[in-house]
């Protein structure tokens, strides 16, 4: 068999997945390939990155991996790092409505009811907020279309109040996007499809979401799993399972040129890297700058992407008098508030913070309130304790600060988001076959979906390979 080779551009968990299950495979078949990864920055990971500081793990990106998803779970046990896992603490979670915070009602599936009950006894909405979300159940299946928005949908099933209080501040809050202009195929399709098989949300989900069993021990494990050194853990063991001399960071590639035989990729020192195959895990803007030749890139150009802030705040236990017992609350857009959610990380993933003290993560930059995360840290640390201040008694200073910037670092799927990928991958099937898009601008934007899209992806190339 000649001699191929992949080359995967981006160190983030997508792309580091795609060249460990590359190589798995090379290993297991035999297969005469071999894979270098190129990363324009200095580190791995991208949006994952954990600090150590003063006996405290800090999570400067996402905090944890969602432990029902398959992919996520599976790979940790390739990589052997399942005695690592440490699960977080369950607690009470809160909404903040009009200033005021209200407690998750329970019965709930991404903040939307699952039967009467959940729907009666929540505070957040008022009682003709209740009678038009119980709509839901008499109001016939809307008509089969191609896409909507989050918004439109659940508006028209629930009503605004609903929305705006309860089921807003969840999916906004993953996405960090507008729920007005996401995407409800691409982000949450199961809610589409629940009406439309059951005629109504609600009844779907009490349908397919059974409570749990009763007379069985409470459940104290959470949904969510880290490691105990960080959730960097996961990279360096993807980074250390690689083959040596696989991986090439600081340098960017500028172009890619489509050859007789392949691709050249024409890189920021000079180099210049030849594929048979390559694999694109960065941003989609990025990849559309370095296919700019090629027209059908432009929905990538223009696919929106926003930016947060991440403040984090370490305090001693003596600063706080007005604690909370829960991990956290999210901001609902009816409230006078700059930050969008935060976490009581002391008590959500208990051994990230020593004895004695407090830590908490704030998260800032709505849609529509970008600007804001390139404020300085001074003004962003202003902010973030003006709004704490509001439900808790904060008396003294933090000890320390670490605040972390992610421009542009959320892709938003907007309305068409699966239509418009479907055509760019088509195009490049036909003008530019061996390359292959992956990562969280396309298919998902958690972990999990990452993971599984870079093992999806490394199947795919191989595939490609055999011809």
């Amino acid at each position: 068999m000649a001699h191929k080779k992949v080359v995967v551009v981006g160190g983030g968990i997508t792309g580091l997945t795609a060249a460990y299950y590359l190589q798995k495979e090379i290993k297991d078949k035999k297969l005469s390939y071999e894979v270098k990864l190129v990363e324009a920055s200095n580190r791995l990971g991208g949006k994952i990155k954990t600090m150590k500081r003063d006996g405290f793990t800090i999570e400067q990106g996402p905090d944890s991996l969602l432990a029902r998803k398959q992919p996520a779970i599976k790979l940790v046990e390739e990589l052997g790092l399942k005695d690592q896992i440490i699960r977080n603490a369950t607690g009470q979670s809160y909404i903040l409505v009009k200033n005021k915070l209200h407690k998750m009602p329970k019965g709930t599936f991404m903040g939307i009811p699952k039967n009467v009950r959940s729907l009666l006894s929540s505070n957040l909405i008022s009682a003709k907020g209740k009678r038009r979300a119980f709509i839901d159940l008499i109001l016939p299946r809307g008509k089969e279309v191609g896409d909507q928005s989050l918004g439109s949908f659940f508006r028209r099933r629930f009503g605004s109040e609903l929305l705006i209080n309860q089921i807003d501040p969840l999916l906004s809050g993953i996405h960090s996007g507008d729920i007005n202009e996401m995407s409800l195929k691409a982000t949450y399709p199961i809610f589409y499809q629940l009406e439309q098989e059951y005629g109504s949300v609600m009844k779907g989900l009490k349908k397919t979401k059974p409570k749990p069993a009763k007379n069985k021990e409470k459940n104290t494990t959470g949904a969510f799993f880290s490691f105990e050194n960080g959730l960097e853990t996961l990279i360096d063991s993807l980074a250390e399972k690689l083959d040596e001399g696989t991986v090439t960071t600081n340098n960017a590639v500028d172009h890619v040129e489509k050859k007789d035989y392949g691709y050249h990729l024409l890189l920021s020192n000079g180099d210049v890297e030849k594929a048979d195959a390559v694999i694109m895990a960065t941003p989609h803007f990025t990849a559309a700058r370095m296919f700019s030749q090629y027209d059908f890139f432009k929905p990538l150009e223009v696919m929106p992407a926003t930016s947060t802030a991440n403040v984090v705040l370490a305090f001693d236990q003596s600063a706080i008098k007005k604690d909370i017992d829960g991990t956290g609350f999210l901001v609902s857009k009816s409230s006078d508030y700059r930050i969008t959610a935060c976490t009581w990380t002391h008590k959500k993933w208990p051994t990230t913070t020593p004895d004695g003290k407090i830590l908490l993560r704030c998260y800032i930059g709505r849609p529509n309130d970008q600007s804001v995360v390139d404020m300085s840290d001074a003004e962003l640390i202003e902010i973030v304790l003006k709004d704490l201040k509001k439900t808790m008694k904060i008396t003294s200073a933090p000890e320390f600060s670490v605040i972390t910037r992610w421009k542009n670092a959320r892709p938003q799927y907007t309305v068409g988001h699966l239509d418009r990928i479907t055509a760019v991958r088509n195009h490049a099937r036909e003008h530019l076959p061996g390359v292959f898009l992956t990562g969280s601008s396309y298919d998902g934007v958690g972990i999990p979906d990452c993971i599984d899209q870079g093992e999806r992806t490394a199947r795919e190339v191989v595939e490609f390979l055999r011809g």
